[in-house]
């Protein structure tokens, strides 16, 4: 992780939060309120959480403390509080490229919880997950006229690169639609369904039993 001579050496890990801060200031210094106006202003707080500003901040402090950003000047306005701009340094400019490579190269298990979700959905029993899943299915719908939306209508304005991240967008959640339609089908004409007599022989997984697990002795 990158490190600067005058910073507390302590090494930042790579975030979507902290790449989106490095990323804005390739562009030239900012100040952590216009920092949060422009990813929103861009579209960009569908894939990077900056709701909250003292996460924002929380991340730029970070960032200053592993040298990769630097204090550039503190601006002072009497109709604004006081304002701290911020610069790349080079440290930060070289994690940026690496932290952005590593991203986009190296596929992670981001554990959302839609999956988790789904891992213990027989919970639910078949006619309450078919209705949550038609609920989700509704959401996801308007999602994609949403995403379908903001291409046609920057398409023609901005480069293709920019955008990127909402083909991407569409692309899973279309692909989360046609899976979503597979299985509320299966539900609802009964193809896909459980009873707890399905799970009567997971009871041997709950028998309490304390003896120690071969190479757990004295741990």
């Amino acid at each position: 992780m990158g490190t600067d001579p005058q910073s507390s050496g302590r090494p930042t890990r790579p975030s979507p939060l902290g790449l989106a801060v490095l990323g804005l200031l390739f562009g030239g210094p900012l100040h952590p309120y216009r920092m949060q106006r422009l990813l929103k202003e861009w579209g960009k707080e569908q894939v990077v959480n900056v709701g909250q500003r003292s996460s924002l901040y929380k991340t730029i402090r970070r960032l200053e403390e592993s040298g990769l950003i630097a204090v550039r000047q503190t601006e002072r306005d009497r109709q604004y509080p006081e304002r701290t701009v911020y610069e790349l340094t080079g440290a930060g400019r070289d994690s940026a490229i690496r932290w952005l490579t590593e991203m986009v190269a190296v596929p992670r298990n981001e554990y959302p919880a839609f999956p988790a979700a789904l891992s213990f959905l027989m919970l639910l029993g078949p006619p309450r997950a078919l209705e949550a899943l038609r609920r989700r299915r509704a959401s996801v719908l308007e999602a994609v006229a949403g995403l379908e939306a903001d291409l046609t209508r920057y398409s023609g304005t901005l480069p293709r690169v920019t955008l990127l991240e909402v083909e991407y967008q569409r692309a899973v959640a279309v692909a989360s639609l046609a899976w979503l339609d597979r299985v509320i089908a299966d539900l609802a004409d009964g193809s896909l369904s459980w009873s707890e007599e399905d799970f009567a022989g997971a009871a041997d997984a709950y028998a309490l039993d304390d003896r120690p697990a071969r190479g757990d002795q004295g741990t």
